[in-house]
């Protein structure tokens, strides 16, 4: 039995859709049916229920899926095995991350890394949707805020924080500000999560806590835009530090308050490494785990 078809198939049944997997491996979604097709020929057995809308699993297939899955990832894990014996990182790596944060915390480092290990290949997935690592065959995800899933293993990168920004020209025509309630005067750059876009939560240095409504004329769900909004006088901004830091070093962005800690949902907020249980990392994903701990936090510092 094919085991290209096998795994096909796993994937198959984890997307939920031929185009998808035909997508994702480069192939036409006519030769991914045929596989399927094929397979379920030699088995003797309908695996999947077609219709216009949707691929289901049919009772058979189903059982068939719970006995082969496990088999694919052991496969595999053997085939990682074989290829760290030589030391040298190779093979296909898939990566995802934010827009904001892959473009300027992931991308100016690839360069290097790709210098430092050719062997590899990097397909990195910029996108603001949380995706299914299993279902999209993802290696590792880099996730801002709190973790939701816990049937995955997670690194701390870095801490993050935010702060409440604008452009200098925009406070110089503004209201003054000297204490978080006055940021309800004005107009504020707002992002569309829960906790970013009607109040924002202020910590002073005794730890009392102080929640400001928001309002403003803009909610934008990137942060980069948002960024450069703040830069053109548009009005304040909730930011991370990893986005700001250099903006404010060079002064187009000021840090209105200061001495208060701030945030949108949570004070204790970090960028996570996640990536699926497994019981043997590959060589591959070490050495990408190893290469932004060591330097994804001084390029934000720097």
């Amino acid at each position: 039995m094919d085991i290209s078809v096998l795994k096909l198939f796993v994937d198959v049944v984890r997307q939920g859709s031929f185009a998808g997997v035909a997508r994702d491996r480069d192939l036409d979604p006519s030769s991914v049916s045929r596989a399927i097709a094929s397979l379920e020929k030699e088995l003797d057995l309908r695996l999947l229920q077609r219709t216009t809308r949707q691929l289901s699993l049919t009772e058979a297939g189903k059982t068939y899926f719970e006995r082969i899955e496990p088999l694919i990832e052991e496969l595999q894990q053997a085939s990682d095995i074989a290829a760290d014996v030589s030391g040298q990182p190779k093979g296909q790596l898939r990566v995802t991350a934010s827009v904001s944060f892959g473009l300027k915390c992931i991308v100016p480092l690839l360069p290097q890394f790709e210098q430092q290990y050719p062997d590899l290949t990097v397909d990195l997935v910029l996108t603001d949707a949380v995706v299914d690592l299993l279902t999209d065959r993802i290696d590792i995800a880099i996730r801002l805020g709190l973790l939701q899933d816990s049937t995955l293993i997670a690194q701390q990168l870095m801490r993050t924080h935010y702060r409440v920004c604008a452009s200098p020209d925009y406070l110089k025509q503004s209201p003054p500000i000297a204490i978080p309630q006055d940021i309800a005067d004005h107009n504020c750059l707002r992002f569309p999560l829960a906790g970013f876009q009607a109040q924002w939560l202020f910590k002073d240095a005794q730890g009392t806590l102080t929640e400001v409504p928001v309002q403003g004329k803009m909610m934008i769900s990137n942060g980069i835009a948002l960024q450069q909004c703040a830069i053109a006088k548009m009005g304040l901004a909730l930011l991370p530090n990893w986005l700001i830091n250099e903006d404010l070093r060079s002064g187009k962005l000021v840090d209105v308050l200061p001495e208060y800690e701030v945030t949108g949902t949570d004070f204790s907020t970090a960028a996570w490494l996640v990536y699926p249980s497994r019981c043997y990392v590959p060589l591959k994903l070490r050495v990408f785990i190893e290469f932004l701990k060591q330097r994804v936090p001084n390029l934000v510092a720097t």
